[in-house]
């Protein structure tokens, strides 16, 4: 099993913890209690590319979104592979903060981690104060911006798919395939772990 950590940020209450018990135990508690400091969850992920079947193991980290936690991130966004970067849609605020959570990922992470933006609480229709057309306009600004995943941890709308979306770029990033003997080990080592055999960098199996 190919192991990867996870970060999940963003600001207070804008759904995090909802949305990691959502995916990993299928399960929504209304009053879910804040985030104090750091918390973990654990969770295998099946991904099937192009014949071939992967088997991921998230370690998955959610951090509090309050100020007086920040001063945690730093250290255990350490050598993070992939980042969720979580703005709430009924709460406007939360989107202009992402700017501060995307310096503090890109300071503190490796350089080839995986970023997305996922937009939460879309269920809440009536409550919404970020429009489609404003999360587009802003989250533009970023190099890496690809799309924003639209979620709902009440409903589980796109819950797994937003983290099969990170499995599968985890995949692209981290893993290249023998040319030889077709097995797939890191893309950071020049030779095959199992035959030996030299291999092309930066070729990815998806």
């Amino acid at each position: 099993m190919y192991r990867f950590k996870v970060i999940i940020a963003g600001d207070k209450n804008v759904g995090k913890s909802s949305l990691i018990t959502r995916f990993c135990d299928n399960s929504f508690d209304e009053h879910m209690k804040e985030t104090i400091g750091v918390a973990f969850k654990r969770k295998k992920v099946i991904v099937v590319e192009n014949d071939h079947e992967f088997a991921l193991g998230l370690n998955i980290w959610d951090f509090g979104g309050e100020e007086k936690y920040r001063k945690l991130f730093p250290s255990y966004a350490y050598n993070a592979n992939a980042a969720l970067i979580l703005f709430d849609t009924t709460n406007e605020k939360s989107l202009n903060a992402i700017t501060n959570w995307v310096k503090m990922i890109e300071d503190n992470c490796m350089s080839n981690v995986v970023k997305l933006l996922i937009a939460t609480k879309i269920d809440l229709k009536e409550k919404r104060e970020v429009s489609k057309k404003k999360a587009m306009e802003y989250c533009n600004n970023y190099n890496w911006y690809q799309e924003i995943i639209k979620t709902s941890s009440k409903t589980g709308e796109n819950v797994e798919e937003t983290f099969l979306t990170i499995a599968k770029n985890l995949l692209k990033r981290n893993l290249q395939k023998c040319k030889d003997c077709g097995t797939f080990f890191s893309i950071k080592l020049k030779f095959c772990s199992l035959c030996g055999g030299k291999t092309e960098m930066g070729v990815s199996p998806i």
